[in-house]
């Protein structure tokens, strides 16, 4: 048996019937999820900006942490992936992945360049756990409440992981355009190392999980902040704008199913 057959232990024509009664709680990686995945980067990094900017540090962490609660004991809550909730849960992440990687850097002066692999270690430590637990780390069997778990842990740590790789690259001369077109590049490398057959469907997946976080937030950073180093457009109606666009495809999606097993 493959390693890539251990990881991605994606349940057979004969089993999938059964299974999705007990149901998959995360989508289908189709187009749609990268699209709405680095809008919700984005949308998180101006959001919490904003937040910050309108309520205080204090208060917006605060108001954050309990909407990043709530969104996840609804999704934990629900038997089987639902559109709404999942991409809810999946923007509160970002908000509040966003302001825990700011209040190391901000509150606590902890540089990019320590934050960076703080983070990058507590993935690795995440990924470890969930392997040793449940030898897999395939998203297409998360259908028990301690995968469903190590998965939220993940997704976590990889958004404060790319907030803090992104404000590093931003913060040591290329900006947050040339951040942009970086990751990018970037996000390219593991989408084409699995299509020559270099990289394994389930590392390739989380390494451009990972990337999709500071593709977003460089990008909406680009938008909103002064014209001296981007558009200008400020970070309120960056915020809405991109709000506006989550809530169109994730509409789509949950008319479509397109996202969903039953779909294919």
């Amino acid at each position: 048996m493959s390693t890539e057959h251990v990881l991605d232990d994606r349940p057979r024509a004969s089993a999938r019937a059964r299974i999705r009664e007990s149901a998959n709680k995360v989508p289908e990686v189709t187009v749609y999820f990268w699209i709405i995945k680095v809008l919700t980067t984005g949308m998180g990094e101006t959001a919490s900006d904003f937040l910050a900017h309108v309520l205080g540090n204090v208060p917006a962490v605060g108001l954050g942490g309990l909407a990043f609660a709530a969104s996840l004991v609804l999704q934990f809550a629900v038997r089987r992936y639902v559109a709404w909730i999942y991409w809810t849960a999946i923007v509160m992440v970002s908000v509040f992945g966003t302001m825990a990687a700011d209040v190391l850097h901000v509150g606590l002066d902890v540089p990019y360049t320590l934050s960076t692999p703080l983070f990058l270690i507590t993935l690795a430590a995440v990924f470890a756990l969930w392997y040793a637990s449940e030898r897999t780390l395939s998203i297409h069997s998360i259908r028990t409440r301690r995968r469903e778990f190590f998965y939220w842990a993940a997704v976590l740590a990889t958004f404060a992981l790319g907030t803090a790789a992104g404000d590093l690259t931003a913060s040591i001369g290329l900006g947050y355009l040339g951040s942009a077109v970086l990751f990018a590049v970037a996000i390219c490398v593991p989408a084409l190392a699995h299509r020559m057959r270099l990289l394994g469907a389930v590392t390739a997946f989380w390494t451009a999980y990972v990337i999709t976080r500071p593709l977003g937030a460089s990008l909406a950073d680009w938008m909103a902040v002064s014209k001296r180093d981007g558009l200008g457009w400020g970070l309120g109606p960056v915020t809405l704008s991109w709000t506006v666009a989550i809530v169109g495809f994730v509409a789509f999606l949950a008319l479509s199913r397109r996202d969903t097993e039953s779909a294919g």
